[in-house]
């Protein structure tokens, strides 16, 4: 590293220094902005022009707001209260306005004297606090606020201008403190190191770096701020792709065995017993898999496609070639009942190809062994045996694969299933099991999901891995019909969803119904998929339970029904003989939690009930949606909610319920979360990166910066030419964001 400039100590100065140590006391708590170049990062949301007012009309409930507005009128009451001094209360009322609507402003006590000479009619200002409701009027109680007199120069000189920026806030902290703040720090802005390449910023005509933080926090126009944030969002986007593109450029220096299968081997004999022919996105996604796999460097590959899309076969293909071809692979599932689910799939789907070592065995077979924490001493034994000697070419299981007693003989290949679920020490504790000829190799490296992810969010979240698609379903698919079931609005509606389970049992089908949770917990009104909206009537019960739905529904309308419950605090092999019992038709109708969200596949399901839909995710009921519809049958997803046709969770439902393309769905689920949720990890614990960058919307900005750092990162891998960058670099990743970066 090269020795810190003076220009980088302007900006890593701590704000104690500069604004003393109350504010910067303030700021790092509520803000976490700990150093000037914090706070000139610290951009402001929005922008209020002085000739116009904010449109009280549509402020938002509950939520601290800053508002520009004009004093209508402003009006001082006497009450009596035995508290106040000789026994007489003031409180002050001020209307505000700006042409769309009003807002009612109280002060009480001794906080009424100041507003009560300032706020004059007539009189424009700044004010900031939590909108409530008193006598179905919208009003501020005890608003902070900020003069605005036009006259005065320095006023004038330090709102900006024409424009007035708004910063993100909070109660302890209003925009305009910040505002004086960021003026205070300004000046240093001229001293900020630009992290692009000056060729890059000349070719995509952006601004120098200094002028963009002038310009976003003191703005003369809107063009201004357009150019401004042009190219600060070119700046957040490069240097994440940048070192999202180091991470794929040090993985491909690493030394990995290649594995290529042999023309009559195991995984040819296994395209031999399939009952049907791949489809044509299966074979392209495992020609890419396959030549991967062939290469010196490990593959890093995520596999993403629509519930059921076939994702399991095509990474069975994957690890049938690295055992053809000498090696061991691992699949690493989240769940115990998946690790289940995925072994009696794979052992079903290779016959007997799976019997390696057994008497009779054909000649290319393995073993497909099956690891996890809750397995009996003795086939634990067998299982580790198996893994050390090579016997077994393929294990499937949960966290248990990761512990140090697991040595692998020569693994070649890691399946991670539903990355989102492990972090960063899972997935390289197992990848670090690689242990070919007695040299340390580390394995190609196989993620899946089932999640469908937009384009761009795959680019940031999934970057240091390439992209596999499987969007086409197998033939035999049948389609899913989806119907939002208003249970508080139409009760006959529930009745009805009932009868369709009955008839459909009667055709010899089967059913499922989910729950938002076991029943034998504590109900914690505080927590819950779905936050509380003050509309929220259904909110003041606790949501429905496995438990009391399995047994209202024995009794009341699927009397008769062999029905049975499954739940995740349930005895492994209690989940295992339920799970078989549903497989193999003895049970019909199976009431559930999210536990058979992914991987469970019982093709004669053909409904399923959902029950306190709101209370679920977009793309939690796609995957759970996804288990009926799987055999030759229609399916039918039922969505039970008792939440009003004008809620956002109704709409939400109502969503889910008009399509079955989950990257529209992904895309819809996104678009109703905020930014930092769509990069999750970032979240945690730390602010995210992205402060101007918008994953949805800035699409190309994100593809044409991934290009971008993959040029620079291959003509300089270790940046030594572009100290601003590295600086930039060094700032992103933090520990916390590195590990995200990992967690990929």
């Amino acid at each position: 590293m090269e020795p810190v400039s003076a220009p980088r100590e302007a900006l890593q100065q701590p704000l104690k220094s500069v604004l003393g140590p109350a504010t910067a006391k303030v700021m790092a708590e509520h803000l976490g902005l700990h150093t000037v170049g914090d706070l000139l990062h610290h951009y402001p949301r929005r922008y209020e022009e002085r000739g116009r007012l904010t449109r009280l009309a549509d402020l938002p409930m509950d939520e601290h707001v800053t508002v520009v507005a004009q004093v209508a009128d402003a009006r001082l009451h006497t009450f009596a209260s035995s508290r106040a001094p000789r026994g007489k209360g003031q409180r002050l009322e001020v209307t505000i306005t700006d042409g769309s609507g009003r807002l009612q402003l109280v002060f009480f006590g001794n906080g009424v004297h100041k507003p009560h000479k300032e706020l004059l009619p007539g009189t424009r200002a700044m004010f900031a606090g939590k909108v409530s409701v008193f006598n179905r009027r919208l009003q501020l109680a005890h608003p902070a606020y900020e003069l605005l007199r036009d006259d005065t120069e320095e006023t004038v000189e330090s709102w900006a201008g024409a424009l007035i920026p708004i910063y993100p806030a909070t109660a302890r902290l209003e925009s305009w403190k910040i505002g004086k703040a960021v003026q205070t720090v300004l000046p240093s802005a001229q001293e900020a190191v630009d992290p692009l390449p000056e060729s890059l910023r000349a070719g995509r005509g952006l601004i120098p770096l200094p002028e963009a933080l002038l310009k976003i926090h003191r703005p003369h126009t809107k063009a201004d701020v357009a150019e401004a944030r042009a190219r600060l969002k070119w700046d957040e986007a490069f240097v994440l792709q940048v070192a999202l593109a180091r991470r794929r450029h040090a993985d491909t220096q690493l030394p990995a065995v290649p594995r290529r299968p042999g023309p009559d081997g195991l995984l040819a004999a296994f395209d031999a017993r399939l009952p049907f022919t791949l489809t044509e996105g299966q074979q392209k996604v495992s020609r890419e898999i396959l030549d991967d796999l062939a290469r010196e460097h490990p593959m890093h590959r995520l596999l993403q496609g629509e519930v059921g899309s076939g994702k399991t076969l095509v990474a069975l293909r994957a690890m049938l070639a690295v055992v053809d071809a000498g090696g061991q692979a691992a699949m690493l599932a989240p769940t115990e009942v998946l690790a289940q689910q995925h072994h009696r799939s794979i052992t079903e789907m290779m016959g007997e190809l799976a019997e390696g070592g057994m008497l009779g065995g054909p000649e290319h077979a393995t073993k497909v062994v099956l690891l996890t924490g809750s397995m009996g001493a003795a086939a634990r034994r067998q299982a580790l045996l198996d893994l050390a000697t090579g016997e077994a070419g393929i294990v499937i299981g949960t966290h248990a694969l990761i512990e140090d007693k697991v040595q692998f003989h020569d693994l070649g290949l890691v399946v991670v299933d539903e990355q989102h679920r492990f972090g960063v020490e899972q997935r390289d504790a197992l990848r670090g099991k690689g242990n070919s000829r007695g040299e340390k190799r580390t394995p190609h490296l196989l993620v899946m999901t089932a999640t469908p992810i937009p384009r761009t969010v795959a680019m940031t979240v999934f970057g240091d891995l390439e992209t596999s698609v499987l969007d086409q379903l197998p033939a035999g698919r049948s389609p899913i019909a989806s119907h939002v079931v208003p249970a508080a609005d139409k009760p006959h509606f529930l009745a009805r969803a009932w009868e369709r389970v009955r008839e459909e049992v009667a055709k010899g089908h089967q059913a499922y119904v989910v729950c938002p949770r076991i029943g034998d917990e504590p109900v914690d009104e505080g927590k819950g998929a779905r936050r509380k909206s003050p509309e929220d009537e259904a909110e003041k019960r606790p949501p429905l339970a496995v438990l009391d739905v399995a047994e209202q529904l024995a009794g009341g309308p699927l009397h008769g029904l062999r029905v049975e419950v499954l739940h995740g605090r349930m005895q492994p092999d209690d989940k295992d003989a339920v799970m078989r019992r549903f497989a193999e038709g003895k049970t019909d109708v199976l009431v559930a939690t999210t536990v058979i969200e992914v991987g469970v596949n019982v093709p004669n399901a053909t409904v399923m009930v959902i029950m306190d839909a709101d209370r679920f995710g977009v793309s939690q009921l796609h995957q759970l949606r996804g288990r009926v519809g799987r055999g030759s049958a229609p399916g039918l997803c039922l969505l039970v909610t008792e939440m009003p046709e004008a809620s956002t969770a109704r709409r939400r439902l109502d969503a889910v319920a008009s399509t079955l393309d989950g990257f529209e769905l992904s895309r819809i689920d996104l678009e109703q979360r905020r930014e930092g949720d769509v990069l999750g990890q970032a979240q945690s614990g730390s602010r995210s990166s992205l402060r101007v960058l918008a994953v949805i919307e800035d699409e190309e900005i994100i593809a044409q910066a991934r290009e971008e750092a993959a040029a620079v990162v291959a003509a300089d891998p270790d940046l030594e030419h572009l100290p601003g960058l590295r600086t930039a670099l060094d700032a992103l990743l933090d520990e916390e964001r590195e590990q995200y970066l990992e967690k990929g």
